[in-house]
């Protein structure tokens, strides 16, 4: 049907497989619609190397480019297309705002999604007021799983305070005591942690090939950039893309063992750093750490709601500082609320994996770098029963391993 698809041929296709192939894509892309109508309609050029496609595409207004690429994506897998890509023209937006119509308020924009530009002269023709050609950001189904990292976990909060770092330090710990071979990245750059808590605070990274050889921290392949600090009150001042480069930088320049899980201690928020990471690391899957106390739910609630959109799955939610027990009278009591962690479970359809305790003694240990797992005191079981948890149900989110991929 596409007389204008441009063809590379490559040596592992036959013109069997290359007709098959292009038939495939035909097909598909005459029966997905958006709204009534076939996105066939759409398509302005076409052109596939291999298994990638690349798709010139005239869309109408409030398209969701990255949510097409993704459904595209899932559609064309089957048929040996593995990677897509989008150059996207979207409708320019309606003229004729007169003077004497009421002023509105902005609209806000919404940084993951393709956004029309406005014209800046009403009198320039529909054509000259089009945006230029764009590609559409990488979205997770486009990424490539790391060669030696079989799972990606994020650990997130959507605010500060509520013992994330302590909770991924000791489910890092936990997954390697259930017997997996465990690494840490501490993408928290404004207040790295991770060094600290694992007892490794004056160690640096050895360079080996102009890519850095992970801090062994109690068997685990650990990097911060803590560790390249020249001390615990030295501050990383940077703004924004300088902090989302570091990220980058410090995954991509490290030469990580291989791995079962690599746990990413994420800073608070959903800031640049995090949709970074959604749009240029595969990820497996998210852990959220809330308190039950309401401010924090609501920001918890955002985490899940910035994953959702970036379509990395959420794995499920740990409530810390459940409940404190009293020292001197052994009264407990849920200093921070109850039924929070419930109350997200429930909202969004994901497990609730743990509830910990607010106690001293886990803070104690972080403290002194042997966190509750290593230690092996009262609190090690609920973070086992926490890891044991992620393990039931993360192969179903697994990203397929290029073993050809070469760093």
């Amino acid at each position: 049907m596409f007389n204008f698809m441009k063809k590379k041929t490559t040596k592992t296709e036959t013109p069997q497989q290359q007709a098959e192939r292009d038939s495939a894509v035909d097909k598909v892309l005459l029966g997905y619609e958006i709204g009534t109508v076939s996105i066939a309609t759409m398509v302005t050029g076409l052109e596939r190397d291999g298994a990638t496609l690349t798709l010139d595409l005239r869309l109408p207004k409030d398209s969701k480019p990255e949510v097409i690429q993704q459904e595209l994506g899932q559609l064309l897998h089957p048929h040996g297309i593995t990677t897509i890509h989008m150059n996207v023209r979207l409708p320019a937006p309606e003229k004729g705002s007169g003077s004497n119509l009421p002023k509105q308020m902005p609209k806000t924009t919404n940084a993951m999604e393709s956004q029309p530009t406005s014209s800046a002269n009403n009198s320039a023709s529909s054509t000259d007021a089009e945006p230029p050609i764009t590609k559409a950001a990488p979205t997770q189904a486009s990424l490539a799983a790391h060669p030696r990292i079989r799972h990606i976990i994020v650990v997130a909060s959507g605010k500060g305070g509520v013992g994330k770092s302590t909770t991924t330090v000791n489910i890092a710990l936990a997954l390697q005591k259930l017997g997996n071979r465990v690494g840490v990245l501490d993408a928290d750059i404004y207040g790295p942690s991770m060094p600290t808590m694992l007892g490794v605070a004056d160690v640096k990274p050895q360079l080996e090939n102009e890519q850095f050889v992970p801090v062994d921290a109690h068997g685990m392949a650990m990097l911060s950039i803590g560790s390249l600090l020249d001390g615990d009150n030295t501050p990383v001042a940077w703004r924004g893309p300088k902090a989302t480069g570091a990220l980058m930088q410090l995954y991509n320049q490290t030469n990580w063992p291989q791995l079962d899980y690599l746990v990413i201690d994420m800073p608070p928020g959903t800031g640049d750093i995090q949709l970074t990471l959604a749009q240029r690391i595969p990820v497996t899957g998210a852990v959220i750490v809330t308190t039950p106390q309401h401010v924090a739910l609501l920001d918890a609630q955002k985490g899940v709601e910035m994953f959702n959109k970036t379509n990395i799955p959420v794995l499920g939610v740990v409530e810390n500082m459940a409940l404190h027990t009293c020292s001197n009278c052994n009264h407990t009591e849920a200093i921070f609320g109850t039924g929070g962690g419930e109350f997200i479970a429930e909202q969004y359809h994901v497990p609730l994996l743990g509830q910990l305790p607010l106690a001293s003694g886990i803070r104690a240990q972080v403290d002194k770098g042997v966190p509750s797992v290593l230690a092996d005191d009262d609190f090690a079981q609920y973070y086992l029963d926490i890891a044991k948890n992620i393990e039931t149900n993360i192969n179903k989110f697994a990203k397929p391993v290029d073993d050809k991929r070469i760093f």
